[in-house]
C-alpha cells in the first residue's frame, strides 16, 4: 500500500525504514528538507492514490494540531489520518471529531520500541473504528515485531494512547527500582562489583527484561555512571498516568513515586537518576545531561 509520513525524526525516519523494507511505499515529509522525499503536505497528498493513509509521527500539543488541520484541508471523505506520536487521549477524541465533519477517518496508535524499533519492530497499540484501522493494517503489520504479539487494536479512538500512557507508566515504576536496587549495591562496600551482579540477573531470575539488559549496555560504557548527572526529564506521559488514576480513583504507588523521584532529580545530582537517564538514553535516544 501507499502511507504518507509525517515526521522523520528518530523513530519517524527509522519507521519509514521499516516500513519500505515489507514493500510498500512511503512518501515522507519533514521541517527538515534534507529528510524529506517531498517538500509539502500538499506535495505529499498530491502523490498518494486514494483512499489515502497519512500518518503523523511529530510532537503532540500544538505541532500535531497544526498538522491535523492542515491534513482537514487536503484530505477527501474516505482517507484516514493517523497519530503515531505521544498524544494525550483526550486530543484523540477533539481530532476525531474535526475530521469526521470531513468524512475523514482517525486512528490513535501508540508506538514503542525506541531507535531499536527498526531492527526488532515497534510495539502498536491502536484505538478506532475496525474500518478505518482495517485501511492501516499492512502498515501496523509491517511496523510490528514478528510473531503473534506486538500489536493490539484497543479499543476506540484515543484507547491506541491511553494503552501507551499506562505501558509508560509502568515502564517509569521499573526503572526506577534498577536504579533504587542499583544505588543500594553502590552503596556497600561488600559487594565489590555492582555492574556484574546485574548482569547475573540477565538469566535465570523473575526480574530478567529487555531494560536490565539496557542497564547491563549502560554500565559496560560507564561503570558506575561517573560520566552522567543525575537528571531525568519525564516526558508527559507519566503525569498524565498519574492524573487519570486521580480521575479514575484508582491508586498507582509506585507509579506516582517513580514520577515524584524524576521531579527530585532537578534539584539534586541523584545517583538514581543516572540510571534512569542512562537507561532513556539506552531504549529511545533520549538525550542525557553530562557533568
Amino acid at each position: 500500500m501507499e502511507l504518507g509520513l509525517i515526521g522523520l525524526g528518530k523513530m519517524g525516519g527509522n519507521m519509514r525504514e521499516r516500513i519500505r523494507r515489507a514493500g510498500h511505499t512511503v512518501v515522507g515529509y519533514d521541517r527538515n528538507a534534507d529528510l524529506a522525499d517531498v517538500h509539502s503536505l500538499e506535495e505529499l497528498v498530491g502523490k498518494l492514490k486514494g483512499p489515502r493513509v497519512v500518518w503523523v509521527m511529530v510532537p503532540a500539543g500544538e505541532a500535531t494540531q497544526s498538522t491535523i488541520d492542515q491534513l482537514a484541508e487536503l484530505l477527501s471523505p474516505g482517507d484516514v489520518v493517523v497519530d503515531g506520536g505521544n498524544s494525550r487521549w483526550t486530543d484523540d477524541e477533539k481530532h476525531a471529531a474535526e475530521l469526521a465533519a470531513k468524512g475523514i477517518g482517525f486512528v490513535d496508535c501508540g508506538v514503542s520500541g525506541g531507535v531499536w524499533g527498526l531492527e526488532n519492530g515497534y510495539a502498536l497499540m491502536y484505538g478506532g473504528t475496525a474500518e478505518d484501522v482495517a485501511k492501516v493494517l499492512p502498515v501496523f503489520d509491517a511496523l510490528k515485531p514478528e510473531g503473534d504479539f506486538g500489536a493490539v487494536h484497543a479499543g476506540k479512538v484515543g484507547a491506541g494512547h491511553f494503552a501507551k500512557m499506562v505501558h509508560n507508566g509502568i515502564e517509569y515504576a521499573m526503572m526506577q527500582a534498577f536504579a533504587e536496587g542499583w544505588e543500594l549495591l553502590e552503596a556497600v562496600d561488600s559487594v565489590t562489583d555492582v555492574r556484574e551482579v546485574f548482569r547475573s540477573w540477565q538469566e535465570g531470575t523473575v526480574i530478567r527484561s529487555w531494560l536490565l539488559d539496557l542497564a547491563v549496555r549502560a554500565l559496560d560504557d560507564d561503570e558506575h555512571l561517573d560520566k552522567l548527572r543525575g537528571y531525568a526529564s519525564d516526558s508527559g506521559e507519566g503525569r498524565w498516568t498519574v492524573e487519570a488514576a486521580i480521575d479514575n480513583a484508582v491508586p498507582l504507588p509506585a507509579i506516582t513515586a517513580s514520577l515524584f523521584a524524576r521531579f527530585a532529580s532537578r534539584q539534586d545530582d541523584s545517583p538514581q537518576m543516572k540510571m534512569i537517564a542512562a537507561l532513556r538514553n539506552q531504549f529511545g535516544g533520549h538525550a542525557v545531561e553530562s557533568k
